[in-house]
């Protein structure tokens, strides 16, 4: 039996009020070259991610590794500050109705956490703790688990003396270890007994909000849905919002009231879990399932993986980020020059004699080789099985002269989320009917 078979199921949200309002967030950083470190790029981990989290709710962020999942973590729990957008605490419906139609709100310096300071600053951070993935590293080797876990205690003045012990035994025993437990370092434990310490701090300061970064991934099967368990049963009795930060769609789906779905740096996808397991309307959320066959139900579906790289974040692709690797794709997809090297870069020779390239724009630049044997070598691989279909579609200009080809695709508009049925959005331009599964 897996952990996901034995975790409970996920519970409707009962609250309606928004706890935290994630809106535009983008997170870059700084590519520098030479002596001077000059910045000549950025790499976008996260570029324009909204979504938001009710009271008691669980938010299941789903994605490959290299999506930005957990910079966007980061960025949700204060430990890194946004390039731009901003992340907003407590705020009640009417606000965030105001933040979809006003670019700057009066209200906006009493809850936007990079512009809190003092006692609201210290509020927001008392009420929002992180679960981190690697446990023994998050955890300081030199400190007891009395100190670990009564460290917040202690940093807010809420206990001391004979009550911080009582309390750290409490918040111990939440967790299932108990009063033996205090004095041993983290070495001592096992990985899942790491873990649990590591959720009795987060409790520590009885928070809204915490955000689980990969909390099972390093675990055994079985420890795995124990810690699952608890966290459940955590939730339930303390009212916690959870953003749990996962690739494993299996416990997403048992664990989680609504999923957000990103791909290089962006939202492809979100909805009810429900909704998004039963239909998925975009192609990478459908590709993430049939990784995972046994999460299709009635389908006797073999295991599928997803082709290809996932692209740099430095340079994403035009249109929709997903189209160089989506079997689904189709000639609006946003093919463009980079998709030229992309796809050849790996065919024999193809590149070797590339002298320039000289940019009109993302779609339409020309590629000059050291002999017309090149050229006419590249034009050759832009008409052939070497590249998909689409793309060939694609291609509204091949002109080779000399030493030179000219390659001009269709431009298209970047693929943004958009608004589907039963609140659900995705960013695809293909109708949900078509998003084939398995």
């Amino acid at each position: 039996m897996s952990a996901a078979d034995q975790m409970p199921q996920a519970k409707p949200g009962t609250n309606a009020d928004i706890l935290l309002s994630v809106r535009n967030i983008k997170k870059h950083f700084p590519i520098r070259e030479g002596a001077l470190q000059k910045v000549v790029g950025q790499v976008r981990a996260v570029d324009g991610v909204s979504f938001d989290i009710r009271r008691g709710e669980t938010l299941g962020l789903v994605g490959e590794s290299g999506c930005g999942k957990t910079t966007l973590g980061q960025v949700v729990s204060g430990l890194r500050a946004p390039t731009d957008g901003a992340v907003y605490y407590d705020i009640s419906e009417a606000q965030r109705a105001e933040l979809e139609t006003r670019q700057a709100v009066n209200w906006g310096a009493g809850h936007r956490i990079d512009q809190l300071e003092g006692a609201a600053f210290k509020n927001f951070r008392r009420n929002c703790q992180m679960v981190f993935q690697d446990s023994y590293s998050s955890l300081n080797p030199r400190h007891l688990v009395i100190d670990l876990v009564g460290r917040p205690l202690k940093v807010y003045k809420e206990a001391s003396g004979d009550e911080l012990v009582e309390r750290v035994v409490a918040l111990l025993e939440q967790v299932g270890l108990d009063r033996q437990h205090l004095y041993r370092y983290p070495h001592q434990f096992s990985g899942g007994q790491r873990q649990r310490i590591s959720i009795a701090r987060a409790l520590a300061l009885d928070p809204d909000l915490i955000v689980l970064d990969e909390p099972t991934s390093a675990l055994d099967v079985s420890v795995q849905a124990q810690i699952l368990n608890l966290l459940h049963d955590l939730q339930v009795e303390r009212n916690l919002a959870y953003l749990f930060v996962t690739h494993d769609l299996s416990v997403v789906r048992h664990m989680a009231d609504r999923i957000v779905t990103m791909y290089l740096g962006k939202v492809v996808e979100t909805g009810e879990t429900t909704d998004i397991f039963r239909q998925p309307y975009h192609p990478y959320t459908q590709a993430l399932m049939a990784a995972k066959p046994d999460l299709i139900e009635g389908e006797d579906t073999a295991m599928q993986s997803l082709e290809g790289l996932v692209p740099d974040p430095a340079r994403p692709p035009q249109g929709c980020r997903f189209h160089t690797r989506c079997p689904q794709a189709t000639p609006v997809c946003g093919w463009e020059v980079d998709d030229v090297v992309r796809w050849l870069d790996s065919s024999e020779e193809m590149f070797d004699k590339l002298s320039g390239v000289e940019r009109k724009s993302a779609f339409d630049a020309t590629l000059t080789f050291e002999d017309e044997t090149s050229a006419q070598r590249l034009a050759d691989g832009l008409q052939s099985d070497l590249v998909p279909a689409p793309m060939r579609e694609a291609t509204e200009a091949l002109e080779v002269s000399g030493k030179s080809v000219r390659v001009r695709f269709r431009e298209v508009a970047e693929i943004n989320l958009t608004d589907r049925d039963n609140g659900r959005a995705a960013a695809c331009i293909l109708d949900p009917n078509d998003v084939k599964r398995g």
